[in-house]
């Protein structure tokens, strides 16, 4: 299930900080900016809101981090979930098997960071788009997704993230005004 909030601005950050964990409430006061203390904040509540609703579960979550930092739900491990944010939105992915997420504001394109993080085809596709700078952005949130999936975390060869996909679910969204993009990869299940 994915949870989204594309109205950032709106968002009442005084108001989410009751219902926030200790620990989510020092993270979100810890960014210097208002915008990221209100999508830290923002990606929680998504959070709350999606395990009340699929899984009942309306207790404040707390987190355990595996080996490069992915954070688990510390009193459900077999439920699996991945947060992002950008300026423009905030998600959160929750699944029965294994997922990440990532979403990116639609920015200006940059050809020399295509060059360094896209393979050939990769590229050729963001060259050959009508609007390269959403080619460049759906590539970036499958990758990050893809990352976020395996608790990899960002690496040296991002040129070769989508190589071999084969066992993994992608999904992709552009918003319908083209502000931001989203990627959701999670593992296929064994009847897939």
């Amino acid at each position: 299930m994915i949870y989204l909030n594309d109205h950032i601005k709106d968002f009442d950050f005084d108001a989410a900080l009751p219902l926030l964990s200790d620990e989510r409430r020092q993270q979100a006061l810890r960014f210097r900016h208002e915008l990221g203390r209100k999508t830290c904040a923002a990606a929680y509540l998504l959070l709350r809101e999606g395990l009340a609703k699929e899984y009942g579960i309306t207790e404040k979550p707390c987190f355990d981090y595996g080996p490069h930092g992915k954070p688990v739900l510390r009193n459900h491990p077999d439920i699996h979930f991945n947060l992002s944010h950008c300026r423009e939105a905030v998600v959160c992915a929750l699944s029965d098997v294994p997922v990440g997420v990532d979403v990116e504001a639609v920015t200006h394109y940059k050809e020399n960071v295509a060059r360094y993080t896209m393979n050939e085809q990769e590229l050729s596709a963001i060259l050959g788009a009508d609007r390269p700078e959403v080619m460049f952005t759906r590539l970036w949130t499958q990758k990050e997704a893809v990352l976020k999936l395996t608790g990899e975390g960002l690496r040296d060869n991002l040129k070769t993230v989508l190589d071999d996909v084969s066992g993994l679910n992608i999904r992709t969204i552009v918003s319908p005004d083209q502000r931001y993009c989203y990627s959701v990869a999670s593992r296929k299940r064994d009847k897939e």
